[in-house]
């Protein structure tokens, strides 16, 4: 499947070595819970962040990770890494099911007009695409050769339920299980029945067991395998497209922070015990919640700010960006209407000191740029930055040509902020 159109980045000025900027971009990671440097020193970083449900259009909740990601991507690209990255669409799920019943649309129609309305909102707002846009009904089988290599191993079973022997994981017996998360039983259940597991389905070996396998039911889509007619569970279809595209020890498995539990545990789980106790990822990184109204942004509460919705009424999509990056990306944040306003008079700030015909030295704002992003991605920090030097240049100060030019590339390049 296609992603969205690529962006062009922009080659940034060298900072000279003075400057101590790091060789390396850290970032706290969940599984470390330390700065921790990401990525390789050199060659190919792999990163998976886990896509779309397409049956809602985009919230900021999600631009809001996707732009986070998009800023490693960035900095690993600034630090002279090649980035291979990796999306799945989960084109087939329960929600996506519910929601075509619900209207009276076919589901596949749903997700098709949802994933169009999806690149279009990373389109505006310049997210870098990944190099592999992968929905789940492309890897039925793929999925389904992951769960035999699990039988084979004896992680995976058939619950005791003649109607419906659907197939499971022995999630609790894969070697490291609860490393990535660090959660105790207790809380590993409540995070489980909070997103959508099934912890108290009869038959089942033990509460955390997740589905790999979901055998047919009437009026539901499914697919030809060995394991009989059906459609993958969640966790194994983004454990099956990972592995398969980026290969085991990948760099960074990123996604929102309700991810971490049970979704990103039990890709990990899996994936260790697929490939003979190779890590799934070597970080796991998690972006905080977007609140809106006092509760977390999200389609099953239905209280959404849509980025489509703010671009139909007028919002320039470096504006939302610009206000999306005012948050640091572990930071749990509310949304309210004043932030574009802000954002907008920043843009507006900036895009005057750019098109000045000097002003003061690039040198040190694309150093101080460098220094905030590669210390795990405080954007905050970055865009304090700019201010600085925009408001210095509007003030008059500075009589370097090249500087103004040079700031618009380095914004571009690593805030992905388009100034022209």
């Amino acid at each position: 499947m296609r992603a969205w159109p690529t962006v062009e980045v922009p080659t940034i000025p060298a900072t000279p070595g003075s400057y101590q900027v790091p060789e390396r971009v850290s970032l706290v990671t969940t599984n470390d819970r330390a700065l921790t440097a990401v990525g390789p020193e050199r060659g190919a970083a792999g990163l998976y962040v886990c896509g779309i449900t397409p049956y809602d259009a985009t919230h900021l909740g999600h631009a809001f990770t996707y732009l986070s990601f998009d800023l490693l991507n960035r900095a690993w690209r600034d630090a002279g890494l090649e980035v291979r990255y990796a999306q799945n669409v989960t084109d087939v799920d329960d929600p996506l099911l519910e929601r075509a019943m619900d209207t009276g649309v076919d589901w596949r129609e749903l997700a098709d007009g949802q994933i169009d309305l999806f690149r279009s909102d990373m389109t505006g707002l310049r997210v870098l695409p990944p190099d592999w846009y992968v929905p789940a009904t492309s890897v039925t089988g793929e999925v389904a050769d992951l769960v035999n290599e699990l039988v084979s191993r004896g992680f995976v079973y058939q619950v005791d339920d003649p109607e419906h022997p659907d197939w499971y994981f022995r999630s609790a017996q894969a070697p490291g299980f609860g490393a990535e998360s660090h959660l105790d039983r207790e809380a590993m259940l409540a995070e489980f029945v909070e997103h959508g597991g099934d912890p108290d389905r009869p038959g089942k070996e033990d509460a955390l067991d997740c589905l790999v396998w979901r055998l047919e039911r009437p009026g539901e889509p499914a697919w030809e395998s060995p394991l009989g007619r059906g459609r993958p569970g969640w966790h194994i279809e983004c454990t099956a497209t990972a592995l398969n595209r980026l290969g085991a020890a990948f760099a960074v498995q990123g996604g929102g922070r309700d991810l971490a539990f049970p979704h990103h545990e039990m890709c990990a789980a899996e994936a260790v015990v697929a490939t003979g106790g190779e890590p799934f990822a070597r970080a796991y990184a998690h972006v905080g919640m977007v609140g809106l109204d006092g509760e977390k942004m999200s389609k099953s509460l239905g209280n959404l700010e849509l980025v489509s919705r703010l671009v139909a009424g007028g919002a320039d999509p470096m504006a939302i960006r610009l206000a999306l990056l005012d948050h640091h990306y572990r930071a749990d944040w509310e949304w309210t209407a004043g932030q574009l306003g802000r954002a907008q008079r920043r843009l507006d700030a900036w895009r005057a000191a750019v098109r000045a015909d000097r002003g003061t030295s690039a040198v040190p704002v694309i150093a101080d740029l460098r220094r905030a992003l590669r210390t795990d991605l405080d954007a905050p920090t970055a865009l304090a930055v700019v201010d600085e030097w925009s408001s210095a240049v509007l003030a008059g100060d500075g009589q370097d040509e090249e500087a103004p030019g040079q700031v618009a590339a380095a914004v571009d390049g690593l805030l992905g902020i388009e100034l022209g």
